[in-house]
């Protein structure tokens, strides 16, 4: 079965959509750099890396069952950041965002009756239930700790893999 345009089209939004995730993450990196919080940056370039290679994902998978892959421009990302608290608060709210449209892209593949893509989706729904409670975690352990300690949290985030 080849993609039909409607889901072609809505894989294509999804693919810019974790590029500009990638990019919001690398801004996020920089911002930790600057500060000298290696473990913060260290799990931000890990969270963009991961983003870039959901967009590769979905675009082999687009290539694969025959659709059209339309690479967009990715609109800028926020550069300018506060304490790590609202940093972390940031993320969850945009991770339950992603969430939202990997539902949605997954109701429209079950509108056009495709199982296989609603299975390959279905690894990214999982995904995100992963993804939204590692933010939130971060964003308890932040504070229960007290921004004062984030050296303890820093130290935590740099032994991500």
């Amino acid at each position: 079965m080849i993609l039909s345009r409607k889901l072609s089209d809505a894989l294509n939004e999804q693919i810019n959509a974790e590029m500009w995730s990638a990019n919001l993450y690398m801004s996020m990196y920089a911002h930790f750099l600057v500060l000298g919080l290696d473990g913060c940056a260290h799990w931000m370039r890990k969270q963009s890396e991961e983003e870039t290679e959901h967009a590769y994902r979905m675009i082999d998978y687009s290539v694969q069952r025959g659709g059209q892959v339309n690479i967009s421009p990715v609109n800028s990302v926020p550069t300018a950041w506060g304490s790590p608290l609202e940093i972390f608060e940031h993320i969850y709210k945009h991770e339950t965002y992603i969430s939202e449209l990997i539902d949605k892209l997954v109701d429209v593949a079950s509108a056009e009756k495709d199982k296989a893509t609603q299975d390959f989706l279905w690894g990214f729904v999982r995904e995100q239930v992963e993804e939204e409670a590692t933010a939130k975690n971060i964003v308890e352990k932040l504070k229960s700790y007290g921004e004062h300690h984030i050296a303890i949290l820093d130290h935590q985030l740099c032994k991500r893999s």
